[in-house]
């Protein structure tokens, strides 16, 4: 029979050790030794069983022959979760949430399984708080807590074992970080515990075709704590993001098998829980009763539908050295690229000046389309010249001061006509055949042209 074996691998150069050491011997590098199980066998046992191997061989097909039906999906009787998830929830995946504690990871897992579980056998698992935890969470936020079967336990063994005799659809396990396995000594929250635990949760999942959603503890840097194969692993990783004490949290997709990409949902935080928010442009746009300088409106794209932003700026004498370059929501570097190019091609230096851009509502900008929208709104700051409220502009910049066309042009003006836009700069490759109705579209091809139609 096989044999267990506890060895202690090192991550950095991947040596290994059959004790524990703070220093690892090969590589000096510190804390980067981590348990781990192998299976030995006696001298000779392999080749034994291969030579007398009866057993049925995998079956190999051409890529012509395998079938590609569209896989089945359960909907989570939420649209903007369904989104993010690429259509709803896919039996036998693996779901990874990660966030920021407090954010709403448990209370969106619990408001989504106590619907499921009026139509589908649903179990949570949960190692950070008790039955009677649950109950109430649920019971504040009035949901249906007749049928979802709760269950605390952190061995990984004890939760398949209940697992298979219970036979759930969909199940929850709050959080990996506290999950265990007996096969190993270590704290729960190890390297090596998330990667078994997970190991066994992915194979049984796979199994049995159970929909799995895994809650995952984050680090003071915001990245999923615990080994990163932890992401290879599952089928979907989702984020929250957000502030954990604003009311609106956006989840969004980094990750996923079964759909897009970068998809974005929003939800609103109340006394009943998360509600999902089905025109987030409303929100995150700013009705102001008079114009101020410094804001522009932008459209910018998440996973398949566009959304409309506001972006803020404040630029200010500097009495330092080096000018401060500050974003929220943006990229920095990004921000003092465009400000050589508005130096360059635009001749306008801002050198001297302390530069702050923000997006308003938390959201995250890293698409080349804010381009334009940035620079007209530093520009409105440093003139002191509001910009019009129905004016919306998109747009990447070059090194070389054109303006290139940025990705869904024409869903970008459909959205901005949609909530009252009636003037548009946009790259001239994006300039419609035609307009909106309403609309005024104005197509640019330089720096200088777009700067002279924003500040006519």
């Amino acid at each position: 029979m096989a044999k267990q074996k506890r060895v202690y691998g090192c991550t950095e150069c991947g040596a290994t050790f059959s004790k524990w050491a703070g220093q690892c011997p090969e590589c000096q590098a510190w804390n980067s030794m981590v348990e781990t199980v192998v299976d030995t066998t006696p001298t000779g046992g392999s080749a034994s069983r291969s030579s007398n191997w009866t057993g049925q061989q995998a079956q190999i097909k051409t890529l012509a022959e395998v079938t590609t039906e569209e896989t089945p999906r359960q909907a989570s009787g939420s649209s903007e979760l369904d989104r993010v998830l690429g259509g709803g929830l896919v039996g036998g995946s693996v779901v990874l949430i990660g966030g920021d504690p407090g954010i709403g990871k448990s209370t969106i897992l619990l408001q989504t399984l106590c619907r499921l579980a009026q139509s589908m056998p649903a179990l949570y698992v949960t190692g950070e708080e008790s039955q009677q935890q649950v109950a109430m969470r649920a019971r504040r936020l009035g949901l249906p807590e007749d049928k979802l079967k709760v269950m605390t336990e952190t061995c990984i063994e004890s939760i398949v074992a209940t697992a298979r005799h219970e036979q759930p659809k969909v199940m929850v396990v709050d959080s990996i970080q506290t999950i265990f396995t007996e096969q190993l000594q270590s704290a729960p929250g190890g390297v090596a515990q998330v990667r078994e635990s997970a190991a066994l949760l992915v194979r049984y999942a796979k199994q049995s075709g159970t929909a799995i959603f895994l809650v995952g503890h984050v680090t003071k840097e915001g990245s999923l704590a615990g080994p990163r194969v932890l992401e290879h692993m599952v089928d979907t990783v989702l984020y929250f993001e957000g502030e954990a004490d604003g009311r609106y949290r956006m989840l969004r997709a980094v990750k996923n098998r079964f759909g897009a990409v970068n998809e974005l949902g929003v939800f609103a935080m109340t006394d009943k829980g998360l509600k999902e928010v089905a025109n987030p442009s409303a929100i995150f746009l700013s009705r102001y009763d008079a114009p101020i300088p410094g804001s522009v409106v932008m459209a910018t794209w998440e996973g398949s539908r566009p959304m409309l932003v506001e972006v803020q700026a404040l630029v200010d004498t500097s009495h330092l050295g080096n000018p401060r370059r500050v974003t929220l929501g943006l990229d920095q570097n990004r921000l003092a690229m465009l400000l050589a190019v508005l130096h360059r091609h635009g001749g306008v230096a801002t050198y001297d000046q302390d530069v702050f851009v923000n997006v308003v509502g938390g959201v995250k900008v890293l698409e080349t389309a804010v381009d334009l929208a940035l620079l007209a709104a530093v520009m409105s700051s440093l003139r002191n010249r509001p910009l019009p409220m129905d004016l919306m502009v998109f747009g990447e910049l070059g090194l070389s001061g054109e303006i290139r066309p940025v990705p869904s042009g024409q869903e970008r003006l459909k959205e901005a006509a949609k909530h009252g836009f009636t003037r548009a700069i946009v790259p001239k490759a994006n300039a419609p055949k035609e307009s909106p109705k309403g609309m005024q579209v104005i197509a640019v091809t330089r720096l200088d042209q777009a700067l002279a139609a924003i500040f006519e």
